[in-house]
């Protein structure tokens, strides 16, 4: 079921706005700005109610649909979990005024634009353009490809606690529960961000990226958007240095590394599936 749910979820990215209608967090913010009203003393409950409590009821309700009419009645709970756990907004989609205003060579507009849709600042234009190709490695990792990753691990319950952890981490004001969210996060990227960083040694350049790997494998304190950053960079062969519109054309060359990428993970799900 697993793998069929997996396959279902590319069909409706491309064919459909499904996700969009499922991807309603209204209830979960109101309930966070009630949790950081409490203050830093309830953080730990905060995370207990927010992100433990809806991981158990789901858990418990694939429990008692599981043996009924074959696991049927539990597919579209799975569809509908992992559709909601994937992440917000199109990375790509996103990048298309950037990409616009740095065509037209206004580069002013240009930083306004990164920092208006994408959060991202920086002084010098190449180290802009740096940033916006690193942004789009780490929304398409944390968008997709965690969120496969503990699905196809552990289920929608393990997919749907990362994605509720990174709304807590992205939406609270109470620095204590942000930045528990933030530690069980890091957690469960620390696995997951290796293997897509293994999966770009096999679809991209093999020998730098290991040489970064060797440095960077069991570095704790690395977070998961700059080890993906940098990895997915040399495993395009980027330069430090490079033409300004050279880059902007890598954002291209970064999102057909991320789809080989995906293709590889597709093809090892398979085959654990078959072999299981």
């Amino acid at each position: 079921m697993s793998f069929l749910v997996a396959v279902l979820i590319v069909w409706i990215e491309q064919f459909s706005a499904l996700r969009h209608r499922v991807q309603r967090d209204g209830w979960f913010l109101a309930e966070l700005a009630r949790q950081d009203r409490r203050g830093a003393r309830a953080a730990g409950w905060g995370l207990v109610i927010l992100v433990l409590a809806p991981v158990l009821l789901l858990a418990l309700l694939l429990h008692v649909l599981q043996p009924v009419a074959y696991g049927l009645l539990a597919l579209p709970v799975h569809l509908v979990v992992v559709l909601y756990s994937l992440g917000r907004g199109d990375a790509k989609a996103a990048l298309g005024p950037f990409r616009d205003a740095w065509r037209r060579g206004d580069i002013q507009a240009a930083q306004c634009v990164a920092e208006r849709d994408l959060g991202l600042a920086a002084d010098d234009p190449r180290e802009l353009l740096v940033r916006v190709q690193g942004n789009l490695l780490w929304q398409a990792y944390q968008s997709f490809f965690a969120v496969l990753f503990w699905y196809m691990l552990a289920g929608p319950a393990a997919a749907l606690g990362y994605r509720l952890l990174a709304l807590c981490a992205a939406n609270s004001h109470e620095p204590a529960l942000k930045a528990r969210a933030a530690q069980l996060r890091h957690v469960m990227d620390w696995v997951a961000v290796r293997l897509l960083a293994l999966s770009f040694a096999l679809v991209g350049n093999f020998v730098a990226v290991t040489r970064v790997m060797l440095h960077e494998l069991l570095n704790w304190h690395v977070s998961a958007a700059q080890l993906i950053a940098r990895v997915g960079r040399v495993a395009d062969d980027i330069p430090e240095q490079e033409e300004a519109q050279s880059a902007l054309a890598r954002l291209d060359s970064l999102w057909e590394l991320l789809l080989r990428s995906a293709v590889l993970w597709y093809a090892v799900f398979a085959l654990a599936t078959v072999l299981m």
